[in-house]
């Protein structure tokens, strides 16, 4: 695209602005930068807003830059505009995200114009330059901003003309990405983000959804990423899940039938959406209680205790190695004793109303567990691993509909 900071045609007494006032207007930019982000931000708020959030760096690295191209192009026209032109298109982008029309960011672009005029008249007066070249400077700067509106008109544009299935298809293939698990793709999650605006946040909850999953797309918040169509459906949610959030969700899953993994950062997504979907395999088999929306944090024990059923296998047969000879229904009670002891720490009178037996039948079956286990219950590490087998194969035979 030509540069256009040729004031007017190449005929016109006013002529282009020389390269020698570069020099002058160099010096005001840091100021000048701030004081068009006072006045801007003060005309349209919603862009107060957007400086505040996660895109702010970037927005006002965008405005430095668009102004830093204007002062380089007038000292050298051949100078360069890539990073202006790609900034300008992303404004436009995000603007066609944000659901707004191209007028608000036409009407900044506009006012930075004109308080950049402003200043201008005042350095004029103080180098005492000449109306021609001052009207010289007014022509060329609007100009350029021409420009800018029309290299951001090109990135909103850009993003009208996806369709809706080409957004969705984006979002989701930003999700599997995400999901993919460390080392990850961060080029292709970064180019997928500018692509779809959507910010990559430091935390994420990954929610497991019951197939089929539907979702109230008008409860919901534009900022999920989803799947429902997977065989396992599952959305992510940007940061934590707060009340606002699990209200959100209420509502937008009328089916319910969701769990919430934990919130971590963004490159342990794929460990959220295990461990939430592992809460819904444990709800199927009857070890954790099925509701609406199940939280991966309330069953952390149950999840660790679970985890590696093999394992499990191979620490029950060390820990437990001491009743393995005795006959199934002396071992059955023997080791149901152990498990309300390791629970409760309670006299023989408190666990015998735990296990339905009389306090003297508690005392020879603990007596018995003693003789039979010997240090095994007086180390602290062999007494812990012990109960945390006890607790796991009391999870397990409720997933098998056992007695515990």
């Amino acid at each position: 695209m030509a540069h256009l900071i040729q004031p007017l045609d190449t005929d016109d007494p006013l002529g282009p602005l020389p390269q020698e006032f570069a020099a002058i207007m160099r010096p005001e930019l840091p100021s000048l930068i701030k004081e068009i982000g006072v006045e801007v931000t003060r005309a349209y708020p919603e862009y107060a807003r957007l400086l505040d959030g996660p895109n702010g760096q970037a927005i006002r690295v965008g405005v430095e830059q668009s102004l830093a191209s204007f002062v380089d192009l007038v000292a050298d026209p051949t100078t360069p505009t890539t990073l202006r032109d790609d900034m300008c298109r992303r404004f436009g982008r995000f603007e066609a995200y944000e659901g707004r029309t191209m007028d608000t960011l036409q009407g900044a672009y506009r006012l930075g114009a004109r308080v950049a005029l402003r200043r201008a008249k005042k350095v004029g007066q103080s180098y005492h330059l000449s109306p021609t070249l001052m009207l010289s400077f007014a022509d060329a700067l609007f100009a350029y901003v021409d420009e800018l509106e029309s290299l951001s008109r090109e990135g909103f544009l850009e993003v009208q003309s996806q369709s809706g299935e080409q957004s969705e298809a984006l979002r989701r293939r930003l999700l599997h990405l995400i999901l993919a698990g460390r080392p990850a793709p961060r080029g292709a999650i970064a180019d997928l983000c500018e692509q779809t605006g959507w910010t990559l946040p430091d935390e994420v909850t990954l929610v497991a959804v019951r197939a089929p999953a539907a979702l109230d797309r008008l409860s919901a918040d534009r900022d999920l990423l989803l799947d429902l169509s997977d065989p396992q459906p599952h959305l992510l949610v940007p940061g934590p899940l707060n009340d606002a959030r699990r209200s959100m969700l209420e509502q937008a899953l009328p089916a319910g039938h969701a769990a919430i993994g934990l919130t971590v950062p963004t490159a342990l997504a794929c460990d959220s959406i295990r461990w939430a979907r592992r809460v819904l395999e444990l709800v199927d088999s009857g070890v954790i209680d099925d509701a609406p929306l199940i939280r991966c944090e309330d069953h952390l024990i149950t999840l660790w205790l679970l985890s590696d059923p093999a394992l499990l296998d191979q620490l029950a047969q060390r820990e437990l190695a001491a009743v393995a000879g005795i006959s199934n229904t002396r071992r059955e009670r023997l080791i149901e004793t152990l498990r309300i002891w390791l629970d409760t720490r309670g006299t023989a009178a408190q666990m015998g109303e735990l296990l339905d037996v009389h306090p003297q039948t508690v005392r020879y079956r603990m007596r018995s567990l003693e003789t039979i286990f010997g240090d095994q219950l007086v180390d602290p590490e062999s007494r812990f691993a012990t109960e945390a087998v006890l607790r796991a194969l009391r999870l397990r035979a409720r997933s098998a509909g056992l007695s515990p």
